[in-house]
C-alpha cells in the first residue's frame, strides 16, 4: 500500500446493498431546497466516496511534496504514491506493463496528445481518419484539427436510429488509407455501447491504430485493453468516482516509444543542452512538468474502491437500474426515449411532447432532482435526430429504484405543467 493512500471502506458483496455503499458517499445525504437530493448527472460527473476525500487529503496534510525531485522522506513517500497510483491504472485496465499508462488531465487531453503525436505521425496527405457519428466533441474536434494540418480526410461512421453502429457500415468505410479509427466505448449521449473488440479487428486488417475514448465505460463495466485490443484507451478519473483534472491514457508499449513528446519541460527530459534535449522513456516523456499528484492519488483510491465493489457487480446492479428507468420513463404521458441500442450502459436520454429540455431540468431541480439538459458535447447526435437537446439521466452504482420512481413521478408533473 503506498504511504498515503486510505484505506479501503468496507463494501457489502452480493447481494448488491445500494443502502451500503450510499453510505460511502456524504454528498448523497444532502438536501437541495429543502428535498433530498436525488443525483442523475453520473455521466457529467461522479460523485466521490470518502475513502477519495480522505486519500487527496491525506496527501495534502501528512505527505505532501513534489515528486521525482527530492531526496528527503515526504518527496520520496509521493513519489512512491504516484508509481502505485499508475501500477492500479495499469491492473484496471489489465494493461501489460505499468509504462503503458500515461496521467493526463481528462479524457479530452489524451485524445489531443494522441492525434497531436501518433497522429502527426503517422497521418499524411489524402489519409483517412475514421469516427462515428455517435462521438463526443472531445473525440471529434482533435481528429478535425489533424486533418486540417495534415490534408487527410475524416470520415463519419453513421448511427442507425437506435443509435447503434453497424459493423457493415465501419466495412465499407475502411481501405488502406485508413490509419487511425477513434471510437467511443459508450456514447455519453445514448447509451450506447459498441463492439469495440470487432470494431479493432477490423481497423487492423488495415493497419489503422484503434483509438478508444472510454470516459463513460471504465466506471460502469471491466475494461480489458489487451482482450479489446485496442491500440489506446482514456478514460477521466472524475466520472469514475476520483477527483477532477486527472485521467489516463493507455497506449501499447512500442507506440509510446515511437511517439514523439507531446509538451516539452520538467521531469520529460534525460539531458538538454542548447544544442539537443533527449527525452526520457515513457511515460514520463509524455508528463512534463510537476502532475496533479494529488489527483492521481485520489484516483488511485477510486479505482481501488470501484475494483473492491467488483466491475462485474456494478455493471450487473446498473443494468437493472437501467430496465427499471426505461420503463418507468417509457410510461410517463409524452416522454419519448433518444436512444434504443441492444447494447446500452445505464444512461436514460429522452424528450417530452411540448416541453424544451432545459424547462424540464428547470422544473426537476426544484425537487431536488438532477439531470443533464442540452446536446451532451454530441451536437451531432442531436442533428441526427432533428433535436436542439435532450434531458439526459444517467445511472451510478449509488443510485436506486427509488429515486428513478422518483423522476417518473416528477415527469408526471413537468407535463401537467404544460398540458
Amino acid at each position: 500500500m503506498s504511504a498515503t493512500r486510505a484505506p479501503t471502506a468496507s463494501i457489502r458483496r452480493m447481494p448488491f446493498d445500494v443502502e451500503a455503499v450510499r453510505a460511502d458517499f456524504p454528498l448523497l445525504g444532502r438536501e437541495i431546497h429543502g428535498r433530498p437530493l436525488v443525483y442523475l448527472d453520473h455521466a457529467a460527473t461522479s460523485q466521490k466516496p470518502q475513502v477519495v476525500i480522505d486519500a487527496v487529503r491525506r496527501f495534502y496534510t501528512e505527505h505532501n511534496a513534489n515528486i521525482h525531485r527530492g531526496v528527503y522522506a515526504l518527496s520520496n513517500n509521493a513519489t512512491e504514491s504516484y508509481a502505485a497510483a499508475r501500477r492500479t491504472v495499469q491492473r484496471f485496465l489489465n494493461a501489460a506493463d505499468a509504462r503503458e499508462i500515461v496521467f493526463v488531465r481528462s479524457t479530452t487531453e489524451a485524445i489531443n496528445l494522441v492525434a497531436a503525436t501518433y497522429g502527426r505521425q503517422h497521418v499524411a496527405t489524402g489519409d483517412q481518419v475514421v469516427v462515428s457519428e455517435l462521438e463526443h466533441h472531445s473525440n471529434i474536434v482533435p481528429w478535425q484539427l489533424l486533418c486540417e494540418a495534415t490534408g487527410a480526410h475524416l470520415r463519419v461512421l453513421p448511427m442507425n436510429d437506435e443509435g447503434e453502429l453497424p459493423l457493415e457500415g465501419l466495412v465499407e468505410l475502411l481501405s488502406p488509407r485508413t490509419k487511425i479509427l477513434a471510437i467511443s466505448h459508450v456514447s455519453n449521449a445514448l447509451g450506447s455501447v459498441n463492439p469495440i473488440r470487432e470494431m479493432a479487428a477490423l481497423a487492423h486488417e488495415h493497419g489503422a491504430a484503434v483509438v478508444v475514448d472510454g470516459a463513460q465505460a471504465a466506471p460502469h463495466l471491466p475494461v480489458d485493453v489487451r482482450a479489446l485490443d485496442c491500440d489506446f484507451y482514456a478514460f477521466s478519473g472524475h466520472k469514475a468516482c476520483g477527483p477532477t483534472g486527472i485521467g489516463a491514457l493507455y497506449g501499447r508499449a512500442h507506440l509510446l516509444d515511437t511517439m514523439p513528446p507531446y509538451q516539452g519541460g520538467g521531469d520529460m527530459i534525460a539531458s538538454v543542452t542548447f544544442e539537443r534535449t533527449t527525452y526520457a522513456p515513457v511515460p514520463a516523456k509524455f508528463e512534463a512538468g510537476t502532475p496533479h499528484i494529488a489527483g492521481a492519488i485520489g484516483l488511485d483510491a477510486a479505482l481501488d474502491y470501484l475494483s473492491r465493489i467488483g466491475l462485474d457487480a456494478i455493471a450487473s446492479y446498473e443494468a437493472d437500474l437501467l430496465a427499471h428507468a426505461t420503463e418507468a420513463l417509457a410510461a410517463v404521458p409524452g416522454v419519448r426515449i433518444i436512444g434504443t441500442a441492444r447494447e446500452k450502459a445505464a444512461i436514460v436520454s429522452f424528450v417530452m411532447e411540448g416541453v424544451h429540455p432545459h424547462d424540464i431540468g428547470t422544473i426537476l431541480d426544484n425537487e431536488a432532482i438532477a439531470i443533464r439538459t442540452g446536446h451532451h458535447c454530441a451536437q451531432p447526435v442531436m442533428r441526427h435526430y432533428g433535436l436542439p437537446a435532450t434531458a439526459r439521466a444517467s445511472l451510478a452504482f449509488y443510485n436506486t429504484l427509488a429515486e428513478i420512481d422518483a423522476l417518473a413521478a416528477a415527469l408526471v408533473r413537468v407535463g401537467r405543467v404544460f398540458r
